[in-house]
């Protein structure tokens, strides 16, 4: 599960009005926007300070970088909650809410960083334009206003595309692709400070609608010498507020696996049981349920987007601990949404733990024996015998692994949260013709989550690669996506439980490495697919049909979507036998014959659905 990205605060710059040459190019738009703007007092740093409006918060956010370089450093603070995100050129980093510290190597945030710093030292005013390959595209207007759009290619960046008045020569607007979001700067309200023109307005839209807008206004330019590259870098501090009681090594608790879905029992401020799910895709999520349940109190209202093509919004909670077996996790920041809907997994879910407690203990999920370890990180001392080592870096907050299936490289994001055993972006389905290559599966719903429903084309893989693990037989979703993680290009394929579970796999954050150890014999619904064709959620009376694939086994016995299951081969169907229900579909051999009583409209009947292979 993905949250709204940080506004990405830049340097904007304005000018007075002038004449426009008669033939414009991008050089006489930059040269003018460089003669408008001026040049900052002195060659060395600046700080931009903003009072910033972000989901349903305000409060002070920084901006330091330096003039030269655009290497720099961004913060933000409101009602206690505190990020930051940086780059010195050489490793850009962030602070997520729980103030842990991570290098961003992974998907397009070295691009993203590479793009802010040229921004920040206004390369494209060089002879060279920075090394970047900029082009003039033409004249637009825009509600009345007539601008020049350039389109800007950075050396080691990510394209974008920058628009000026042709009347102040003033920076008016930037669009790129940030992950799957469709961005939109907008720099208004220009004002100059100690010389230089500044936008004292920028306005971040990252399409999400009103509740994704973000909002900062100037409120003072401070202009200083230069700083070592060091002030930008990475900060080595550990991350804390977690620890194991009695300063034990390590602890290990019991879970469920539904669904695919790794689920245990943990305690918030003292108050529960609460059901959560570990999800290394996800964050530190608690339902309204449990808010209300603890007491807590929920402030703003952030954006949320997933899987689907969707999006949700949620708040931000701060809980003294949550208890985890002799775990602690403890003085954080959580958001306060809705996780599971009890028609999707047939439980109630009330929380979530990922980035956060992953960050801060290696994490070891053995689906042989259903459990979960957590060791301290100064304790802990891999050995063959833990698995074969694979390396990753981050990107936001997923493992992103290096691969390669059917001959092609590949990056994945390894994501317990997602039942499928892997989903190949919509992006690297289209590059790589994958449909083609692979034209005998089927259309169907494999998952839902925050956006909704996600849909797949899914196919027979013989094998892939994470890292130098070789994994054979799979069950593959080439995504259909147009929106949501599986629309993104900065990532090919997302790992969840269903191909992790032949592994016992140990997560060491502290030195991003996966060690993966094979389960003997490989518990056998490993590679298997849905053989009814039937997406099915919960409902009050049973469960109800959401989607009946194409030439499926459920189409051919005559269900529809609306159907509602109200007995499986004469046994009541109930909320919580979903995940039953849905094993029962995946792994009873083709040729199978389930009776199923349906209630459709006020009549109820018997079909007999013989289940088929459908990949």
């Amino acid at each position: 599960m993905k949250k709204s990205l940080l506004l990405a605060l830049t340097l904007a710059v304005g000018g007075i009005a002038n004449g426009h040459s008669a033939e414009t190019n991008a050089k006489t738009v930059l040269d003018a926007n460089h003669v408008a703007v001026g040049d900052p007092p002195m060659v060395g740093a600046v700080l931009l300070e903003y009072s910033q409006t972000a989901s349903g918060l305000t409060g002070p956010a920084l901006t330091r970088y330096d003039l030269s370089t655009g290497s720099y450093v961004e913060s933000q603070d409101a009602d206690g909650i505190h990020t930051s995100d940086g780059f010195d050129g050489r490793i850009p980093w962030q602070q997520d809410s729980s103030l842990a510290y991570t290098p961003q190597l992974g998907g397009d945030r070295p691009q993203q960083a590479v793009d802010t710093a040229y921004l920040n030292a206004n390369l494209w005013w060089r002879a060279d334009r920075g090394g970047a390959k900029v082009l003039y595209i033409g004249r637009e207007t825009t509600d009345g206003q007539v601008l020049d759009h350039l389109s800007i290619s950075p050396k080691g960046g990510k394209p974008f595309d920058a628009w000026f008045d042709t009347r102040t020569h003033l920076l008016f607007q930037i669009k790129c692709e940030q992950q799957f979001f469709h961005v939109t700067e907008t720099y208004l309200d220009y004002r100059r400070e100690a010389g230089v023109m500044l936008a004292h307005k920028v306005v971040y839209d990252p399409g999400l609608g009103d509740d994704g807008i973000e909002t900062s206004v100037l409120t003072k330019a401070i202009f200083g010498a230069a700083k070592p590259l060091s002030e930008y870098a990475l900060p080595s501090a550990a991350p804390s507020g977690a620890l194991i009681i009695d300063g034990a090594a390590s602890t290990t608790v019991p879970f469920r696996l539904l669904n695919n879905h790794i689920y245990f029992q943990a305690m918030v401020d003292g108050k529960g049981p609460f059901t959560f799910i570990l999800d290394t895709g996800g964050h530190t999520l608690l339902s309204p349920r449990l808010v209300q349940a603890v007491g807590l109190k929920a402030v703003g209202k952030g954006v949320t987007s997933g899987a689907g093509d969707g999006h949700g919004t949620s708040g931000f909670v701060h809980f003294d601990e949550i208890e985890i077996g002799n775990l602690r996790l403890r003085d954080q920041i959580g958001f306060a949404t809705d996780i599971y809907d009890r028609s999707i997994e047939g439980i109630d879910v009330d929380g979530m733990v990922g980035f956060e407690l992953i960050r801060r203990m290696v994490t070891t999920i053995d689906y042989g024996r259903n459990t979960i370890t957590f060791t301290n990180p100064k304790m802990f001392k891999p050995s063959y015998a833990v698995g074969v080592p694979v390396p990753f870096v981050f990107y936001d907050h997923l493992p992103y692994v290096a691969g390669s299936v059917a001959g092609l490289s590949a990056h994945f994001d390894i994501d317990t949260g997602s039942r499928s055993q892997i989903d190949f972006t919509s992006p690297f389905v289209q590059a790589h013709d994958l449909r083609a290559r692979f034209p005998q599966g089927v259309s169907a719903v494999v998952g839902w989550g925050v956006g909704g429903p996600s849909r797949s084309f899914v196919v027979r893989l013989a094998s892939l690669y994470l890292g130098s693990v070789k994994v054979t037989d799979i069950a593959a979703g080439l995504s259909e996506a147009k929106g949501g993680a599986f629309s993104d290009p900065s990532f090919d394929g997302n790992i969840g439980s269903g191909l992790l579970k032949q592994f016992i796999v140990t997560f060491d954050y502290t030195h991003q490495i996966i060690y993966l150890r094979r389960i003997i014999p490989k518990p056998p619904d490993v590679g298997t697919f849905d053989r009814s064709g039937l997406w099915i959620n919960a409902e009050a009376g049973g469960l109800t049909v959401t989607d009946v694939a194409q030439g499926s086994a459920g189409e051919v016995a005559g269900l529809e979507v609306g159907d509602l299951i109200t007995s499986i081969d004469g046994k009541t169907a109930i909320a919580e036998q979903l995940s039953d229900a849905r094993r029962l579909f995946r792994d009873m051999p083709a040729g199978t014959k389930v009776v199923l009583a349906i209630r459709r409209g006020t009549t109820t009947k018997i079909f007999s659905l013989i289940l088929r292979n459908q990949i």
